[in-house]
């Protein structure tokens, strides 16, 4: 008989099992709690700094609009293209300098909207149906309009913009500004 084989087979020795105790627990969450706290307030603070030297350096709405609207009038020959950009640049002026919220809606709930903005004078309003009821006519019916219909959009677009750059008192209601071939507001083709 081989006695190494009748022999009991020894291991090496485990290492220690670690214990983790309550205390450990709440160090490791008073930790993380720290470090997330750290990070939102360095968030914060630097979120909080950027306005204020953007705000020296930043180029009024009116000026900005009126820069692209200039720059659309490259898509004169493209009157999809050309209605879809002014009255996105549009939408954007009126959002940053009125605070309304018009590229997020279409034109029916933006008209709701406006209509109940205390900001904007009512042939400004009427002015922007007309402008925004035109341009939906040539983005979504597929109206084809002239070239003179397209130049009156970006006219009234910049008339807008121009009118609307510093606040003002309410002049005499004017009629709206509409381009000569387009039906006016709530009217088809």
């Amino acid at each position: 008989m081989n006695s190494a084989a009748s022999s009991p087979q020894f291991h090496d020795i485990k290492p220690p099992l670690e214990i983790v105790t309550i205390g450990t627990w709440l160090g490791r969450i008073a930790a993380a709690a720290l470090l997330g706290a750290l990070l939102w307030l360095g968030w914060w603070l630097w979120r909080r700094r950027k306005p204020r030297t953007a705000r020296a350096h930043r180029i009024p709405p009116d000026e900005r609009a009126r820069t692209r609207l200039d720059a659309a009038l490259a898509l004169l020959d493209h009157p999809e293209r050309f209605c879809t950009a002014v009255s996105e640049i549009t939408r954007a002026y009126l959002e940053e300098r009125f605070g309304l919220k018009a590229p997020d809606q279409t034109t029916e709930e933006f008209l709701v909207d406006l209509s109940k903005n205390a900001e904007l004078d009512e042939r400004h309003k009427e002015s922007l149906a007309g402008f925004l009821t035109g341009c939906d006519l040539v983005k979504f019916a597929k109206f084809e309009p002239a070239r003179t219909d397209l130049e009156a959009l970006h006219a009234a677009a910049l008339d807008l913009v121009m009118q609307t750059a510093t606040v003002s008192a309410p002049a005499a209601a004017a009629p709206p500004i509409l381009p000569p071939s387009l039906p006016p507001v709530g009217k088809a083709p």
